[in-house]
């Protein structure tokens, strides 16, 4: 109800399909913004979630709050987006946390982490936990505030050259892949390599790495992988339900009235659902598509999700024995899952598997 009375005061209904002039935009200050995507613009719906937000918050405001969004490599790598925010170089970015594993592993638990949540227990715990605040704090060291703006649902487990068979299969294997997964994989004789999206293809392509993990069958399919290795591996056991934010710079956050930081937010909350109706909308037909092209589906054997899952559990106990500030959020993250999965094994579960199992 409270979004629906500030929608109304401000003048920002929905009419049509699209966004009302509001009211507040007479008299507000026109402001331009730069934002960094982690991502390439080839890919409408990952890419494609920061554009259709600073779409809307030009809608509400009458034009006069632009952003303007810029692909990765463009102004900065992908990779460099949260320096960027966080120098001031540029005001926001879109990206996903796990990224920045490298500069503390907690910065992950904003995204996902292996064998974690899945997009409908992240949203409860950001929104109805203690998710938002626990991550703001620590966001917050930084200069940089987060706000969720998409999620992919979960991903599929990527493409590979040869048949994971056993856990022994993954040693020596070279993949793309990184933060907690590519330390979890690690653990078990892989060689994790970290590649942009947009140079995945040529290095599968000429061997130079053996499997590579991307998102899942629409966003995979337009970047070609299923004609350099036939093996499409599922399920991601390292993002169950990645989150996708926008990270702003605290400072610039600050300078905007509380209209326009509103308008934002219900901007970016717009976005997040709408990725999400994306992917789900176009996963189904792109994933006919690569096994009719003759991409191999594999489930991963048990024998691996087992190997992966202890030393998942591994690595998270010698994160948290040296990480104080993983530990407080790993902590609260994993006691909140646990209880969410308690319930969605009741009456999800069982309506799912019913289902998935009639033709």
């Amino acid at each position: 109800m409270e979004r629906r009375s500030f929608l109304k005061n401000a003048g920002v209904g929905l009419a049509a399909g699209s966004v009302a002039m509001p009211a507040i935009a007479q008299n507000a200050p026109t402001i331009k913004w730069r934002l960094a995507s982690s991502f390439p613009k080839s890919l409408d719906t990952i890419y494609g979630g920061a554009e259709y937000m600073a779409k809307r918050v030009a809608e509400a405001t009458g034009g006069k709050f632009q952003i303007q969004v810029f692909a990765g490599g463009e102004i900065v790598p992908g990779p460099a987006v949260f320096d960027a925010v966080k120098d001031g170089t540029v005001e926001m970015g879109h990206t996903v946390s796990y990224y920045f594993f490298g500069k503390d592993p907690t910065y992950a638990l904003e995204t996902a982490v292996p064998f974690g949540m899945t997009n409908r227990q992240m949203d409860a715990w950001m929104r109805h936990g203690n998710g938002t605040k626990l991550l703001g704090e620590f966001f917050a060291k930084s200069n940089i505030m987060t706000i969720p703006c998409g999620n992919t649902t979960t991903q599929m487990g990527g493409w590979y050259r040869k048949e994971i068979k056993t856990a022994a299969d993954l040693k020596g294997l070279k993949i793309r892949i990184g933060g907690f997964a590519g330390a979890v994989l690690s653990k078990l004789g892989a060689v994790p390599q970290q590649i942009p999206g947009g140079d995945i293809y040529p290095a599968l392509e000429k061997g130079t790495i053996d499997a590579a993990e991307w998102i899942g069958p629409y966003d995979d399919q337009k970047l070609g992988f299923n004609k350099v290795a036939k093996y499409y591996y599922y399920p991601g056991w390292w993002e169950g339900g990645p989150q996708l934010s926008l990270l702003v710079n605290k400072k610039a956050w600050d300078a905007l009235s509380k209209e326009y930081q509103a308008i934002v937010q219900i901007a970016a909350a717009d976005a997040h659902v709408e990725m999400m109706a994306d992917y789900d909308g176009k996963n189904p037909h792109a994933l006919k598509q690569l096994i009719a092209g003759g991409a191999q589906l594999r489930p991963f054997p048990k024998e691996v999700m087992d190997a992966c899952y202890k030393a998942a559990q591994e690595l998270y106990a010698e994160t948290a024995a040296n990480n104080a500030n993983f530990k407080k959020i790993y902590e609260d993250y994993r006691k909140f899952m646990n209880d969410s999965n308690l319930w969605f094994r009741v009456a999800e579960a069982q309506y799912s598997n019913y289902m998935f199992s009639q033709r």
